[in-house]
């Protein structure tokens, strides 16, 4: 698989909706995700990233101009034990309570399918790493209608153990910009990832479409000792 600019990807599409990349740094010692949101309404812009224990939530900005909370309001990244989940949704917390329960992260999205936001039928988007003193792998999933089709549910599961350090893997919700929001294709693009979290951070920010994004999170784990360096930009101040 050719390996992509990140950069590029995001310059080049006004909206590839909500992203999630994972890798591994250059120098091989971190494992390391970033998400990232974007809106097209007011309400889907009307968005910050909190901290909420070891992960974040999402929440309204301005609590008085939030009209529909159930597909914008949810926990993108918890953390259980070594395993750190980040999702597009609610469906963090079905990942959490199933692999809680012994399920693996597959078996964890057998109950979930994509949104009910029709026409779009955005997809749920995941993924979890597992950092354990010294290994680390991970995996990411994407359940989509079938073409638009809301009858059938796609289901596609992408695993990636030992990752190869400098590189990483992107998934996002929408091909591009559109009326309906086309779904994502294929496999996860292959991504460069460098070791500094403020470059990667800046990177991504400075390229994402600047009337469109909302708020981005990064996170760098140490291999060996699972020790977390986080960053967090929320365009609404």
């Amino acid at each position: 698989m050719k390996m992509l600019s990140l950069e590029q990807e995001l310059k080049e599409n006004a909206y590839p909706g909500r992203g999630i990349v994972i890798g591994k740094s250059e120098d091989g010692k971190k494992a390391v995700t970033a998400y990232f949101i974007m809106g097209r309404s007011s309400n889907s812009r009307n968005r910050v990233f909190v901290e909420e224990g070891q992960g974040i939530r999402t929440q309204a900005f301005d609590p008085s101009k939030l009209e529909d909370p159930s597909l914008i309001i949810y926990a993108p990244v918890r953390v259980l034990g070594n395993k750190t989940i980040v999702t597009n949704g609610d469906q963090t917390d079905t990942i959490y309570e199933g692999m809680d329960k012994q399920l693996t992260f597959e078996q964890s999205l057998r109950c979930r399918e994509f949104e009910p936001d029709g026409p779009n039928y955005t997809p749920r988007i995941s993924g979890i790493m597992h950092v354990d003193g010294g290994s680390y792998n991970y995996a990411m999933s994407i359940l989509k209608s079938n073409n638009g089709n809301p009858d059938a549910c796609n289901r596609y599961t992408f695993a990636y153990e030992n990752p190869v350090a400098g590189e990483g893997h992107f998934i996002h919700t929408y091909m591009h910009d559109g009326d309906p929001l086309p779904s994502f294709e294929g496999e996860p693009k292959l991504v460069a990832i460098p070791d500094d979290i403020d470059a990667f951070t800046d990177l991504v920010w400075t390229s994402l479409n600047e009337d469109n994004k909302v708020s981005l999170f990064v996170r760098y784990i140490d291999i060996e000792t699972g020790e977390a360096k986080t960053r967090m930009i929320n365009k609404n101040k």
